[in-house]
């Protein structure tokens, strides 16, 4: 099976389940695990070793391993990073206190704001100053810096993010003081913001380095022990991380930059819809990734995920921008809520079930596990309603128990509220799907899409049992669950180029422009950029985006311009004049004569090719087989328990359809196809609802 095939493994952890693909050329077998978390490379190592075994292969013959995770978030999220210090320029202390000044809901006077991982108490300042135009205008005082480390040991520091006023513009003192800690404080983690995110916005730059810093010692004892006991195993294939803006990275830019990855299993995800979305010819798509702990949603035109330079974490407010802390990296669009599968619900003081944030994941895990969960989680309302064959979930691995789901939604939900375990059921999953369809609605709205008018692509182990009911509640009339939609974001992982952008900050006017000095850094920026890459594209071509953020002389933000991939010219200025204007007048319908320009920041990212799959041939539709068995199913509308058909998804050959209600198990997953869709097999596997005519 191995001769001569190029053998890739992508690992995706999650908060509940970690999900394992191996491709052995174009053979692919996948499996599925309950994460570990005190220890997460060990559900990884077990996992590598069973699906290892599925194919006959040995840890040694493995080419190349692809790595996604939400470690960081999840360190984040739940506070469980280092103890952060910030060291600032002098006056500028609370800088993640003041942030913009602005308020996310300026009407709240008891307004929540998050809580900044560095806290007051660890913050210190030094006296040193450099303008924006990078001249120094106070020497940095090197005294003051060195007398700061036995101060950060007596507090127990373990991590040290530097960010120095305008150094975006000259780094230097940052290095300096950072070199001055290292030597002072040997082994401690040290970032300087100047390295992780060398760009303008003083928050947004600080609160990205004292994220880097917290997560960092986490991240890099993680990905050392991974690589450690990869060794042993006797892997001598290439590593490379998943970052959040959809590329793969070296292990070790990741242990360097490992802010980058708090968005990567999602990203893989986005990448992996994308895919399908141009192997179907689906111009205009929402996918849609459920997991254990949380639903990822992103909108995806002309087969490309829409991308953003900023992203929040821990956002106080569900859907409201600025209630979370800014993070400045690339990054795939998209909106997060914590719904998933092990998504915890209960009835709230105003007699309203809720479900979500708070997560069972993977310990204790939902009531049915068995595994001394107490409170009920979706998975438990699904396994109640009749959705998932108990006896197969997760391919058999997991015995599921429909009395203790029952038990456990008839204490916390059902009785409070007067309700049967099956209504209660009904009532969780209801409220989850419509918590996904909000946040589809708003993520549409914000961006002037209409919601309704796209194809949605369900995966994760969880969404492909809620997309048919999502979809009712946001107006799509067509869902496609792909193949491997269980482990979706980790086949993502698989296609995903090895990539890597850099963006920094130097201020040029349009009127002004000294193309010269802007070529020398785009220069540099690419010779930084394909350094980061090459290595590990083994040979194959690189190619390279260059952009420019530009808006009008005082306006608050920027919009990419594409630049050409050569030194700039007097005679180009003209022609960013016109396409600025032109992207300008696409978003806000009109322009600014005559108004002056001016440029804030430079992108230059550098990629490989992203691995597409061909086209998908159509084929003639025809009447499924029988079905394999049924389910007694509760159908919380009618208020009665039916007898819905189950089918196995590997039975269903190409265009075989049938009509819902019914499920099509498989092993990683299983789909719902409700009342209102018709579904079909197309030529690449996919599960193809239709919404039946009126």
């Amino acid at each position: 099976m191995l001769e001569g095939a190029e053998v890739r493994l992508a690992v995706d952890i999650g908060g509940t389940f970690t999900d394992i693909v191996l491709d052995v050329g174009e053979a692919r077998k996948t499996r599925k695990l309950l994460t570990t978390p005190q220890r997460p490379e060990q559900a990884v190592l077990d996992g590598m070793r069973l699906i290892l075994a599925d194919a006959r292969a040995h840890i040694s013959d493995i080419d190349v391993f692809i790595h996604g995770t939400t470690l960081a978030t999840n360190a984040i999220i739940e506070r469980r990073g280092a103890r952060t210090a910030l060291i600032a320029t002098d006056g500028f202390r609370d800088v993640l206190d003041i942030g913009t000044e602005s308020r996310y809901d300026q009407y709240d006077l008891g307004i929540d704001k998050p809580r900044p991982l560095a806290p007051r108490s660890l913050r210190f300042t030094v006296p040193e100053r450099v303008d924006a135009h990078g001249a120094v205008r106070l020497p940095l005082d090197e005294a003051a810096v060195r007398a700061l480390a036995p101060r950060l040991r007596e507090l127990g520091v373990e991590s040290v993010a530097i960010a120095f006023l305008h150094s975006y513009a000259n780094p230097e003192h940052e290095r300096r003081a950072a070199a001055i800690l290292a030597d002072e404080m040997p082994g401690i983690s040290v970032t300087v913001s100047s390295a992780v995110c060398p760009e303008i916005r003083e928050y947004e730059r600080t609160s990205t380095a004292v994220a880097n810093a917290y997560v960092q010692p986490l991240i890099d004892g993680y990905l050392a022990r991974m690589a450690d006991a990869l060794q042993v195993e006797q892997f001598r294939g290439a590593i490379y991380l998943v970052t959040s803006g959809g590329g793969v990275t070296s292990i070790e830019t990741a242990r360097r930059f490992p802010v980058r990855l708090v968005e990567s299993g999602p990203a893989g995800g986005a990448i992996f819809a994308a895919q399908i979305a141009a192997r179907l010819g689906e111009s205009k798509v929402l996918s849609f990734d459920m997991g254990g702990t949380t639903a990822k949603i992103c909108l995806i035109e002309k087969y490309q995920p829409e991308t953003s330079r900023v992203f929040e974490v821990d956002r106080a407010a569900r859907f409201l921008k600025g209630s979370g802390l800014p993070v400045r990296i690339p990054v795939i669009e998209m909106v997060e809520i914590g719904a998933g599968g092990g998504s915890i619900a209960h009835v709230d003081a105003m007699k309203r079930v809720t479900v979500g944030p708070e997560s069972a994941s993977s310990e204790p895990g939902p009531a049915c596990y068995g595994r001394g969960g107490q409170r009920p989680a979706v998975t438990d309302a699904d396994v109640a309603l009749g959705m998932i064959d108990p006896d197969a979930f997760a391919a058999g691995t997991i015995k599921l128990d429909p009395e203790l789901s029952k038990q456990a939604l008839l204490r916390d939900v059902g009785e409070p509220l007067g309700l049967s375990a099956e209504t209660a059921a009904y009532a969780v999953h209801e409220v989850v799907c419509e918590n996904m369809a909000s946040a589809a609605r708003v993520h549409a709205v914000e961006r002037g899409e209409i919601v309704g008018q796209h194809t949605l692509i369900a995966f994760g182990g969880a969404a492909p049992l809620h997309a048919a009911r999502v979809a009712e509640k946001i107006g799509v009339s067509r869902v496609i669950v792909p193949s491997n939609a269980g482990v979706g974001s980790a086949v993502g992982f698989l296609a995903a180029p090895i990539a890597y952008e850099l963006v920094r900050s130097r201020h040029v006017r349009l009127d002004d422009f000294d193309t010269e000095g802007v070529s020398d850094l785009l220069q540099e920026m690419v010779t930084e950029a394909r350094a980061l890459v090459e290595p590990g594209a083994a040979g194959a071509p690189v190619r390279e985006r260059r952009a420019a953020f530009m808006r009008y002389v005082g306006q608050g933000h920027e919009i990419s311009v594409e630049l050409p991939n050569r030194r700039l010219t007097a005679a180009d200025l003209a022609g960013l004049r016109q396409k600025f204007e032109a992207d300008y007048s696409a978003m806000f319908e009109r322009a600014i004569p005559g108004a002056a320009i001016e440029v804030l920041s430079w992108s230059v990212l550098a990629t490989t090719e992203a691995r597409n799959p061909p086209a998908v041939a159509s084929v003639a539709r025809k009447p499924a087989a029988k079905a394999s068995g049924s389910r007694k199913f509760f159908d919380g509308r009618a208020g009665e328990v039916i007898e819905i058909p189950l089918y196995r998804r590997e039975d269903m050959v190409p265009g075989a359809t049938i009509a819902g209600p019914a499920v099509i198990a498989e092993d990683e997953t299983s789909t719902f196809v409700s009342t209102s869709f018709d579904a079909h097999i197309d030529g690449a596997g996919s599960i193809v609802m239709e919404r039946k005519a009126a």
